[in-house]
């Protein structure tokens, strides 16, 4: 099979994640996951991998072993089985030619793709584009990576002249809500040495930076009372929420930063005016700024308290996830080497970004697995107005067969002797 008709079998799989469910600690969220997951793990079976194993999580493994007879180190690639839950109808893929201007996506409902939206539109006059019909997601975050990846597995295994170490696969769950998936996955048992995820988007981007991130459950109790009596008894939670969120630092949420600035995100408020609660995400790229926005929230509803009384305010704080960075110096460094040295050889120029958001390698990294994050080639993840350049798409494969090269180049000296 090629790498497009498997890209499009796949998104024809519903797998969006389901929020509820997730709450809930129910792994996989949604039935579609693990139907994915067998499916992929049959075709790893086909191929000719070893050890492919589906889990209850339906958290899928398995293992190309070494062609060499000296020892090299362990390589595995990630990619996750779920899509957003910002829609969840079912994927219509199609395959157009794009010749410049305005793409149509859907004539009956008058849905276009236009370049004036996104320009970036522009470095593909001449390619096709994998679509839909404007009413749902794509799903190449991350079907794209899954695709990449086993078509990789495919022409290593066509190709037995590829002299390459111990390669493994790793398919994951619930990488949209917190990347639950990486969370669960048992780096010890998998025997992985270094790791990449595919999970950001145009041709070139390299990510081995994100962010340091936190969630802040905020409670607010207040009294209730019948207004008609309410003087000197009615405490508001809901007046309460709103005077904590007029105290946090203005311009420093996510619609007013960009590159590599922090913020705190007022994400949810829910409540009445004897109870409020208030869910926020903090993010910063640094390990010390996170840490004083922790400590500033806290402080903050301490002295709130202190204000509106004892119990009045609640502050919970959790980690989520840590910036990759931190796992990624020193002799840790190398997995990054590698992928430069797999780009160039590929005729691709590294464009290397800080991502403003999560990814399943920052999990995993906090596990001990060193895993920087490969590009897929898609655009506009989350949107109706997703698309996949099919020429990214088999970029994205190539890199993953040159970064199993580069691991066997890299090591090979003074292995073999």
């Amino acid at each position: 099979m090629n790498i497009i008709d498997r890209f499009i079998a796949y998104t024809k799989i519903n797998t969006t994640t389901n929020r509820e469910k997730g709450a809930a600690g129910i792994m996989p969220s949604s039935d579609g996951q693990m139907v994915l997951a067998q499916k992929v793990a049959e075709e790893l079976r086909t191929l000719g991998m070893e050890n492919v194993q589906v889990n209850e999580r339906a958290i899928v493994t398995a293992l190309l072993p070494s062609n060499v007879d000296y020892s090299l180190p362990t390589v595995a690639f990630f990619g996750h089985l779920d899509t957003s839950a910002e829609h969840t109808g079912d994927a219509h893929a199609q395959i157009l030619p794009y010749s410049g201007g305005d793409l149509c996506l859907n004539k009956e409902k008058n849905i276009f793709l236009r370049q004036s939206e996104f320009p970036e539109l522009a470095d593909y006059i001449g390619d096709e584009l994998i679509v839909t019909d404007g009413t749902s997601l794509l799903g190449a975050d991350d079907k794209a990576a899954i695709a990449s990846i086993v078509n990789a597995v495919q022409y290593l295994i066509g190709h037995p002249e590829i002299k390459h170490g111990p390669v493994k696969v790793g398919f994951v769950p619930d990488e949209e809500q917190g990347l639950r998936g990486a969370k669960a996955f048992d780096v010890q048992a998998f025997g992985a040495d270094f790791a990449y995820t595919l999970d950001c988007c145009g041709v070139g981007e390299l990510v081995y930076e994100n962010w340091n991130a936190g969630d802040a459950d905020i409670i607010f109790n207040g009294q209730s009372a019948h207004p008609m009596s309410a003087k000197g008894k009615l405490k508001n939670s809901l007046l309460m929420a709103h005077k904590f969120i007029a105290m946090l630092p203005g311009g420093e949420a996510p619609e007013y930063t960009e590159g590599r600035e922090g913020y705190y995100w007022v994400k949810q408020m829910q409540g009445n005016s004897a109870r409020t609660v208030l869910k926020m995400d903090v993010r910063d790229f640094t390990e010390q700024g996170y840490r004083q926005r922790m400590e500033f929230l806290g402080k903050l509803a301490e002295n709130c308290a202190g204000l509106w009384g004892e119990g009045s305010v609640v502050c919970n704080l959790a980690d989520r996830y840590a910036n990759v960075y931190n796992s990624l110096q020193g002799e840790n460094r190398f997995p990054i080497d590698i992928a430069l040295a797999a780009y160039q050889a590929c005729g691709i120029e590294p464009k290397v970004i800080p991502m403003r958001g999560g990814y399943d390698g920052a999990a995993l990294s906090q596990k001990g697995l060193p895993c920087p994050n490969l590009f897929t080639g898609v655009h506009n993840f989350h949107s109706i107005y997703e698309y996949l350049p099919v020429k990214s798409l088999q970029a994205a494969s190539n890199v993953v067969i040159e970064v199993i090269k580069q691991t066997h180049n890299r090591f090979a000296q003074g292995s073999a002797q």
